[in-house]
């Protein structure tokens, strides 16, 4: 890569963050006017909070996107050799798709849409990464693990290191996509957390390429480890901003706009950059939330509408929320999840009597729910901390992995 090609995506990224301070502060009382607002639930004030401020710094990231379009390829206008294409239409097919995200997320700000909707949406915003992965001729071979080829030759079976999946490896890298882009919308609620993560993510997945560039001295995954670093450093520097005024106390929310945004660039990168299943390891306090959070998503256990922590205005402290339910209505699949999980210290459960009925009380099923259960009540500042500092160790256990661990599971490590 150019020189100037590096040098103009910083500059970009930081006239980028400039001109987000700029606009957040010129529509926050904008935002407010045209009743674009919410309430902090987690404080004794019933000030207007402009909502969703991530449209905001989205707009703006796709502006320094739009600009530095050239860059990239401009060491290709000046000599005989022909045009990257399919370089091209990798960086245009990421940029329609975070558009898409964009949209999509705006229109659950205003719309409030159903889950089927934040499921779907997603799926169709992938057809122009993957449409490109494919036209491209790229990959869709795995390295199997050592274990895995070894209960197979128990059962008299043979196979090769390398397993190519085919379509399953686009049914994948599709699933990674509607994953990323609801996995930050669900794992939410606190001032500062969902801006936070995504920058924890992102900064980890920075690194993470710089790590691959010094690894690897080849030319074709240069540039796409390269590539995952133009759409992040711009990401990064916008977030950054909107963190600054999303943090405890919050000035502004983000909204649903900021979390697909975020979500989409993420799984963008990963994607293109080849890297879609290393880039889940930055994903793990995720995907954990996904996987506690089944019970209610798919109705084994009621849920109700808000799952955010409840607020305790005597002591300016958040604690568990909880779900009510009588017994009666608890099918034997969530019975017998309550059952497991507080039997296991995973869910906190209360029996009590309302009118004559039996009644069952247990905390929502999320992780911030899960480590209130564990630390007890506690400022919402120092509970995005707390949470922040899950993500930061997840990431170092990412990292671990990735370039350690693996080497106990494959022969080949990239």
């Amino acid at each position: 890569m150019s020189f100037l090609t590096i040098t103009m995506n910083g500059l970009l990224s930081v006239l980028g963050g400039f001109v987000s301070l700029k606009l957040i502060r010129e529509y926050i009382p904008i935002f407010i006017q045209r009743g674009h607002y919410g309430n902090d639930q987690c404080k004794v004030s019933d000030a207007p909070v402009p909502e969703p401020m991530g449209v905001i710094t989205a707009a703006v990231y796709l502006i320094v996107m739009f600009i530095f379009i050239p860059f990239p390829f401009i060491e290709w206008a000046y000599t005989e050799v022909s045009f990257p294409h399919d370089k091209f239409l990798a960086f245009l097919s990421a940029i329609i798709s975070i558009c898409t995200a964009i949209l999509l997320g705006f229109a659950d700000d205003m719309l409030d849409l159903r889950w089927r909707h934040k499921l779907l949406f997603p799926t169709l915003s992938s057809l122009p990464v993957l449409m490109v992965y494919y036209v491209q001729g790229s990959s869709t071979t795995i390295v199997v693990p050592k274990i895995v080829r070894y209960f197979v030759s128990l059962m008299g079976f043979e196979m090769t290191t390398f397993l190519n999946i085919s379509l399953f490896y686009y049914l994948f890298m599709g699933m990674v996509i509607v994953f990323c882009t609801n996995a930050i919308n669900i794992y939410a609620g606190v001032n500062g957390l969902e801006v936070g993560q995504s920058l924890v993510i992102a900064s980890s997945i920075t690194l993470y390429n710089f790590i691959q560039l010094y690894r690897l001295d080849d030319p074709v995954t240069s540039w796409q480890n390269w590539l995952s670093i133009y759409f992040l450093v711009p990401f990064i520097a916008t977030s950054l901003i909107l963190y600054n005024f999303n943090k405890c106390p919050a000035r502004v929310f983000v909204g649903d706009t900021y979390c697909y945004w975020a979500g989409m660039t993420l799984a963008v990168v990963a994607i293109l950059g080849h890297f879609s299943k290393t880039a889940m390891l930055f994903f793990i306090p995720q995907a954990l939330n996904f996987i506690y959070s089944i019970p209610q998503l798919f109705h084994f256990v009621p849920c109700p509408r808000h799952r955010l922590p409840k607020f305790d205005a005597k002591t300016n402290t958040v604690g568990m929320s909880f779900a009510e339910f009588k017994e009666s209505d608890l099918g034997r699949i969530g019975q017998l999840i309550v059952s497991i999980l507080s039997t296991i210290g995973l869910l906190f459960r209360e029996n009590f009597e309302k009118g004559g009925e039996k009644w069952t009380r247990v905390n929502n099923f999320t992780v911030i729910n899960l480590l209130l259960k564990f630390v007890g009540p506690v400022n919402e500042h120092t509970l995005t901390n707390l949470l922040m500092l899950l993500q930061m160790f997840s990431s170092i256990l990412a990292f671990f992995i990735r370039f350690y661990l693996a080497r106990m599971l494959y022969d080949v490590v990239l």
